[in-house]
């Protein structure tokens, strides 16, 4: 039996090595079903299989370690409870621990510890950061795109109100290339009166594509144009630096692709560009100089938290190299086996550069909302497979799929034989 966490992490590290080094994520690979790498993945997550979850964009199941150190961290706070949260213990408090936490987040993102600020949730740090930025005069505009996330869209229109700028919108092309979608990010730029704040979003949680995010921000600079990165869906699933990419300010979860519990996430906002986002509600709990002034004040999931070590742990032992590795594996077993099936079209490019885990799809003819969710309910009823609807795409509704480390190919089975039954029905 294994006693602790750190003997979790070590099997873990054993079962990864015994896997061996991971295939190249290329359309011709697909790993077989009772493959070393699968198992070397699977064993380290307890789930429900009476239900295949393809709908792992959502949050992602915490890795058996992670979840028992989250146990031990709600009985410690529990019984500790106040004197440890307001740092009167001698021994241990929580502010003393939750500065670890930092630390921990930005190594992960290669930046210093007073430029990451916790919080609940990749949307509240999106929030936080695009209400409170405060360098737009009135009449600037701002600009995002279609496949940028609901929340993050819809505060971006809030600046309208708050401060009286232009919204400016456009739709990604399909199919995507890199080159093509630096054009249009280039053509909306040159074409918009006083760009001044542009969401950019790391990986699209509509589509899967994986934007080239540097390259984006560089341009946007050159027309003078800050950004705001939503890197929620790319932060544990693939390498994200901050300092290479140059982004100013980023916001993501760490209960997605990192495996910590529900509730955790965190901003960036590098160091000389703090002033440019307002106090979060008026928050002077906090030294106006510190980052933690730009995030809710309020109580919060403290074991959470405190689990997130934790949960970089398992990450980095797993290594984020064969993480996407065994994602981009995972999702091309099922697109090359559905690419050829008639009327079915994948909507995230071949290069690996663009896609990850996520990839979504629609059959011909599938414009609507409603056209999509048949597909869904279809899939959950009659294969129980459980997929979810992406709407706001400019040209049309999708399906989107997205395993999770711990799904099987033969799960993917699954999916792979309803596309090919159902197809027809379904279009």
């Amino acid at each position: 039996m294994v006693k602790n966490r750190r003997e979790f992490l070590k099997a873990a590290g054993s079962s990864l090595m015994v896997a061996g080094a991971m295939r190249s994520s290329t359309m011709a690979v697909a790993a077989p079903a009772d493959s070393e790498e699968q198992i070397a993945f699977t064993k380290w997550y307890d789930v429900d299989r009476s239900i295949t979850n393809l709908e792992n964009a959502y949050w992602g199941v915490m890795a058996k370690p992670v979840a028992e150190e989250y146990f031990q961290k709600l009985t410690y706070v529990n019984r500790r409870n106040v004197p440890f949260v307001r740092g009167v213990l001698p021994d241990e408090s929580l502010p003393f621990e939750l500065e670890n936490v930092r630390m921990r987040v930005a190594r992960l993102l290669n930046v210093d510890r007073d430029e990451i600020a916790l919080t609940r949730c990749g949307t509240e740090s999106l929030q936080d950061l695009i209400a409170g930025y405060n360098r737009l005069k009135p009449g600037d505009s701002v600009v995002f795109a279609d496949l940028d996330y609901d929340a993050m869209q819809n505060t971006m229109r809030f600046l309208k109100e708050r401060r009286d700028a232009n919204i400016v919108t456009f739709a990604l092309p399909e199919p995507a290339t890199t080159a093509n979608i630096l054009a249009a990010y280039e053509e909306i730029l040159k074409k918009t009166h006083r760009p001044r704040l542009m969401l950019v979003t790391h990986l699209c949680h509509r589509t899967g594509l994986v934007n080239p995010v540097t390259e984006i921000i560089a341009l946007a600079r050159k027309y003078g144009a800050a950004c705001i990165l939503d890197t929620a869906q790319a932060v544990g699933q693939m390498p994200v630096d901050l300092r290479a990419i140059d982004a100013d300010f980023a916001g993501f979860s760490l209960h997605k692709w990192i495996g910590a519990p529900l509730g955790t996430g965190a901003i960036y906002v590098r160091k000389d560009r703090l002033n440019d986002v307002d106090l979060c509600l008026g928050n002077r709990e906090d030294p106006v100089d510190d980052i933690r002034s730009r995030v809710y004040p309020g109580t919060v999931n403290f074991a959470a938290l405190l689990t997130i070590p934790a949960a970089i742990d398992f990450h980095e032992r797993l290594t984020v190299e064969r993480k996407r590795a065994r994602l981009q594996s995972l999702r091309n077993y099922w697109v090359s086996r559905v690419r050829e099936v008639d009327g079915v079209e994948i909507l995230t490019p071949d290069d690996p550069a663009r896609y990850g885990a996520t990839t979504s799809f629609r059959l011909k003819g599938m414009k609507s909302f409603e056209q999509a969710k048949k597909v869904q309910e279809l899939l959950l009823s009659k294969y129980k497979v459980l997929v979810v609807v992406r709407a706001g795409i400019s040209r049309g509704a999708a399906v989107r799929i997205t395993p999770a480390l711990y799904n099987t190919t033969s799960e993917l089975d699954q999916l792979v034989l309803a596309i090919q039954q159902e197809q027809r029905v379904l279009a």
